[in-house]
């Protein structure tokens, strides 16, 4: 695997005299767009977020859905939107000169980050909503997104019952989470030192030069999720050493996590994350 040039000292909290008026650039300062480039030499094109290539091993960690506790409507988020657009409560919904209205993709799908939408749901598992339609989790030779679960939608929009998974970032419980894995499965433990880049779609500056880049401490990651930066999770997070990477692309509904099999394994087989492996996208 190439080199990465040693990343700047992930800083301590008695060390910044920024962090206690703004913990984020105090704990996670701005470090140089080349730290990214061992992943451009391994990873190729990192527009949407640098795919990690073969490591010891992977795994997928599936964003959350959820459901209401009365089940899934016939009425979908599509019907609902045309509803409130003919009674005069909400504006149709134009992105980019694209009437989306008219060509009915309102899918009840978010971007960017999410939470738990309140009292009435629960968590729905991937797993479960396959078995029930009869679809697989993830169809054979894809990645996790918009096109998986084809049986529960009516013209391409969800039921309003249940809340699609996130698109292009972890959910807040599962980053939550997943970040408490990794410490549990670094050598330093929250010491270990790591960086986090949010890719030019995310931030909106489309500065495709001078790459955004974070470092910090994993202990303190959770920060990470309530940046200004952008609305998402990072796209890549890794441990400066490289032992572990992992890759939340702008256009899917899951994040990739490589590493060593202990820590894949965990993933697994924890009872908060939801996480598989895809044999062709190993």
């Amino acid at each position: 695997m190439p080199e990465e040039p040693a990343p700047p000292t992930a800083p301590s909290p008695a060390s910044s005299p920024a962090s206690s008026a703004d913990p984020l650039s105090g704990l996670w300062p701005l470090a140089p767009s080349g730290t990214t480039d061992w992943l451009a030499e391994l990873c190729g094109d990192g527009t949407t977020g640098f795919m990690p290539p073969v490591m010891p091993d992977a795994a997928w960690v599936l964003n959350a859905m959820y459901e209401h506790e009365r089940g899934p409507s016939e009425l979908s988020y599509d019907d609902r939107h045309r509803a409130r657009l003919a009674d005069g409560t909400a504006q149709r919904c134009v992105i980019a000169g694209v009437d989306l209205d008219a060509v009915g993709v309102l899918t009840g799908g978010g971007l960017g980050r999410a939470e738990h939408p309140g009292p009435g749901w629960r968590r729905l598992r991937w797993v479960e909503l396959a078995a029930r339609l009869g679809d697989p989790v993830v169809p054979e030779g894809m990645l996790p997104c918009y096109r998986c679960f084809p049986s529960v939608k009516k013209d391409g929009s969800w039921p309003v019952g249940i809340v699609p998974p996130t698109e292009g970032s972890l959910d807040r419980a599962t980053w939550n989470r997943l970040v408490a894995v990794l410490t549990e499965h670094s050598p330093a433990g929250p010491d270990t030192p790591c960086l986090a880049y949010y890719n030019p779609l995310m931030t909106g500056s489309y500065d495709f030069d001078n790459l955004h880049v974070r470092v910090g401490r994993l202990g303190d990651a959770e920060l990470l999720y309530d940046t200004d930066d952008a609305d998402f999770s990072p796209s890549n997070f890794w441990a400066a050493d490289h032992s572990w990477l992992l890759c939340t692309d702008y256009d899917l509904w899951a994040t990739k996590v490589a590493g060593p099999p202990a820590l894949i394994e965990a993933l697994l087989t924890d009872p908060e994350i939801e996480a598989l492996r895809l044999p062709w996208a190993a």
